[in-house]
């Protein structure tokens, strides 16, 4: 059965750090477009950052570049988001997924480009 479990949400101040992690199962993550999703409170969904399947390049949304960061164990079969300098407008449910991804090119942080999903992390950045 295909799964993927989100994990390492939780409460932060303000400044603070946290790594999420999606682990995957019953399939490979090799080969498919993985990103990190977040819904914040009464906002929708926003693509934050994903990883091409064939190539590893990595895409980041304007609002996360420079703070988060995106990386796959492949080993592990699990792909990780280093969240720092949170900040409140941060907090939401954090949710990864995969896509099949279009051939030779990049990954989008458009949330119908991916099929399957996880059931979300919550993250709370507030002092």
């Amino acid at each position: 059965q295909l799964q993927l479990v989100e994990s390492g949400g939780g409460l932060v101040q303000p400044g603070g750090s946290l790594r999420l992690s999606c682990a995957a199962s019953g399939f490979n993550l090799d080969g498919f477009d993985i990103g990190w999703f977040r819904q914040a409170p009464g906002k929708e969904r926003e693509g934050l950052s994903c990883i091409t399947n064939n190539d590893g390049k990595k895409i980041y949304a304007d609002s996360i570049k420079g703070r988060f960061a995106i990386f796959k164990d492949a080993a592990k079969n699990t792909v990780y988001l280093q969240m720092n300098s949170l900040e409140p407008e941060d907090t939401g449910v954090y949710s990864c997924a995969v896509g099949p991804g279009a051939l030779f090119k990049l990954c989008v942080l458009q949330d119908l480009k991916y099929q399957y999903w996880g059931q979300g992390t919550q993250v709370t950045v507030s002092s």
